[in-house]
């Protein structure tokens, strides 16, 4: 069974992270210069505040208008932060990412951020199972 830790291993533990006091429009600046979907927003001792993904800045502007662009981030992030572990199995991430309309599960370890995992990262790693798995089937068809 795939695990957080192996798709890390794969992609990488780079997390793009930033603090409460930027602003929306830097925070949508930083995901289109960097091609993601959200951002990691940590307090000054590494521990996590919130994150603060492209639907959190679609909903804040549509809300308030432009202006929104020009407030904290603090004031628009996920504060509730759902988090995974190394350990996670890939079925638990697809089920919380699924139950909570959500598409990025932060790493934590040992009480710090670790990486982070998105629902495009889930689905490569699920399909990867299924083709060896599918393989597997056709192997022993044919040897039967």
């Amino acid at each position: 069974m795939t695990t957080v830790a192996r798709i890390l291993a794969q992609k990488g533990r780079d997390v793009t992270t930033t603090g409460p006091d930027f602003t929306l429009q830097e925070a949508a600046r930083l995901l289109n210069e960097r091609h993601i979907g959200s951002v990691v927003v940590v307090e000054p001792d590494g521990s996590i505040a919130g994150i603060l993904s492209e639907r959190d800045i679609v909903r804040s502007v549509g809300r308030a208008g432009p202006e929104a662009l020009g407030d904290r981030i603090s004031a628009h992030m996920t504060r509730d932060v759902v988090t995974c572990t190394m350990a996670s199995e890939i079925h638990f991430l697809m089920e919380t990412m699924t139950t909570g309309k959500f598409r990025h599960l932060p790493v934590v370890e040992n009480g710090r951020l670790a990486g982070i995992v998105s629902i495009g990262d889930v689905v490569k790693h699920r399909l990867a199972e299924i083709e060896t798995e599918h393989q597997a089937l056709r192997e022993y068809i044919a040897t039967a």
